[in-house]
């Protein structure tokens, strides 16, 4: 019996020590990137993005807490607008700031995290013409903590955050066509 616990004992040990090295062994930032061609001009898909208020109709995080609580401060929409939320534990809660807003090609926003997890993060959005249409492209990057590394190692945080990240592009495309 207490041979049996030392064995089991030892190879917890050995298992804790494998997943702490693979989270060290991480990089220490992270970067998701997704891209979709929108047949619309920029000047239709900018404005979707610039005022958090028209969020709803496009991001695939607001339908996931039909109680989802919301709050609008800073400027109307654009440069200084705000958006917090807090939610279930499908949305966590956090918080949203435009940087920039060049229109109609360039919006960056301050991206913080309070639960499930604290992560902040920085989330932009470009878009250049293409012929008659619009590449848009969605990015956030930050730091990776070791929290977030040793998350790493169990989860591909890039599929994850991508496959919302298509989402919000693909229903940014079919209101922008419409």
């Amino acid at each position: 019996m207490f041979e049996t616990l030392i064995i089991i004992s030892a190879v917890l040990a050995i298992i804790i020590v494998v997943v702490l090295i693979l989270a060290a062994r991480k990089p220490d930032t992270f970067r998701i990137e997704r891209t979709a061609v929108v047949n619309a001009p920029a000047d239709k898909v900018f404005p979707l993005i610039a005022d958090f208020h028209q969020w709803l109709k496009w991001s695939p995080w607001e339908g996931r807490d039909p109680a989802l609580k919301r709050t609008y401060s800073g400027a109307e929409r654009g440069r200084g607008a705000v958006y917090a939320w807090d939610g279930n534990k499908n949305v966590g809660s956090g918080r949203m700031e435009i940087l920039e807003a060049t229109q109609p090609s360039k919006i960056v926003i301050k991206l913080d995290f309070f639960k499930p997890f604290e992560g902040h993060n920085t989330a932009e959005f470009t878009m250049s013409p293409l012929g008659g249409a619009t590449n848009v492209i969605w990015v956030m990057h930050g730091p990776a903590p070791f929290m977030s590394k040793v998350m790493q190692v169990f989860m591909n945080m890039d599929r994850m955050i991508g496959k919302d990240f298509e989402t919000g592009l693909a229903n940014l495309k079919t209101i922008t066509e419409t």
